[in-house]
């Protein structure tokens, strides 16, 4: 008996080795898109955004808009990171997007969004956290209270996406396929044809902090 139990232990102490030994080598095909010191490796208003405690924050003492993108280009990507909202916080992640016009259209945006705000009750259901905005609506109430940490990943491959958050799919579907017969908010997305182009915060004038942003490409 004494025998079998040590076979055991040594059984899962080696799954879980494994395990581990797994997890770091997916972890190591990430590349931190923020050094948590500096905006290096990104365009765009510096003025706003600024690197503070290692984290990406949207100064409130500046205009708290605008724009900062990657200096690369994605294509297909699997992208982490964490963030934390402010009540009635509105912000936006923007894929594929050029660094001129406006990327909710231009490229893509996924909303960035304090779903619980009194001011938001009337939006349209693609205008809420984690939605492809004016054409896929995500699924709502998996954001932790506002001021927590949220984490959320965004799989991209193009035309199809898929994002998770906090560990619950709240979108999955094809963006392309979406908007064959029109998109939800009548209006044209020529960026939805765009198979790369930038990764961006777009700022709403809210303040919005951002950590831990990770990108794993898959092309």
């Amino acid at each position: 008996m004494r025998k079998y139990s040590l076979v055991l232990l040594s059984f899962l102490l080696l799954l879980s080795v494994s395990v581990e030994a797994q997890v770091k080598s997916e972890d190591s095909d990430f590349i931190s898109l923020f050094n948590g010191t500096n905006l290096e490796g990104w365009v765009g208003n510096k003025e706003s955004y600024k690197a503070v405690d290692g984290m990406i924050v949207i100064d409130p003492k500046g205009s708290g808009g605008g724009n900062l993108y990657t200096e690369k280009e994605y294509g297909d990507f699997v992208l982490r990171f964490e963030f934390q909202l402010t009540p009635g916080a509105n912000n936006g992640l923007g894929i594929h997007a050029p660094l001129t016009g406006d990327a909710a259209y231009m490229g893509k945006e996924l909303q960035i969004l304090d779903n619980t705000a009194e001011k938001y009750a009337e939006l349209h259901e693609y205008q809420y956290h984690g939605s492809v905005y004016g054409v896929i609506p995500a699924k709502r109430g998996y954001l932790k209270p506002v001021g927590e940490w949220n984490q959320e990943e965004v799989i991209v491959k193009h035309p199809k996406i898929k994002i998770i958050l906090n560990g619950e799919v709240i979108l999955e579907g094809d963006y392309l396929e979406a908007s064959k017969n029109g998109t939800l908010d009548g209006k044209d997305h020529p960026g939805l044809q765009r198979s790369s182009g930038h990764i961006g915060f777009l700022g709403h004038g809210d303040v919005v902090h951002f950590k831990n942003i990770r990108i794993k490409e898959l092309n």
